[in-house]
């Protein structure tokens, strides 16, 4: 399996990127697949997924509203779309995926240690 996120890069305050993950060795079908984001001294944390036989999409509170994860199945790849981006959005984004993986729903998208595969990382810059 391997991931390969790409799409980051600069833009100013309420600006919109859209950030992808093409995915190989694998079914998004099959596998739960989420995007984290890491902040300069901050904790890895999840924003938003797919869970595995559960159709709805999940988010993290700081982005509900505003980003949006959808999926390709034909080009297997994912997407997340960033809208009305905030300078503390700004955070190195990952792709992951796993095939056993399902956290609960309170659990939202669950843990980084849950996730085996990950995508190299794209780079998300928020400033004026």
């Amino acid at each position: 399996v391997q991931l390969q996120a790409s799409g980051g890069g600069f833009v100013q305050p309420g600006g919109s990127l859209r950030l992808s993950c093409l995915a190989s060795g694998m079914s998004l079908n099959h596998y739960t697949i989420a995007w984290f984001r890491q902040a300069p001294g901050k904790k890895r944390e999840a924003i938003s997924c797919i869970i595995k036989d559960d159709p709805v999409p999940r988010y993290a509170d700081s982005v509900k509203g505003r980003f949006t994860i959808s999926t390709d199945n034909a080009q297997n790849t994912v997407y997340l779309q960033m809208n009305s981006l905030k300078p503390e959005d700004t955070a190195v984004y990952y792709c992951a995926t796993d095939p056993l993986y399902q956290p609960f729903q309170h659990k939202a998208c669950g843990v980084a240690d849950g996730y085996d595969y990950w995508g190299q990382g794209t780079l998300v810059t928020v400033s004026s």
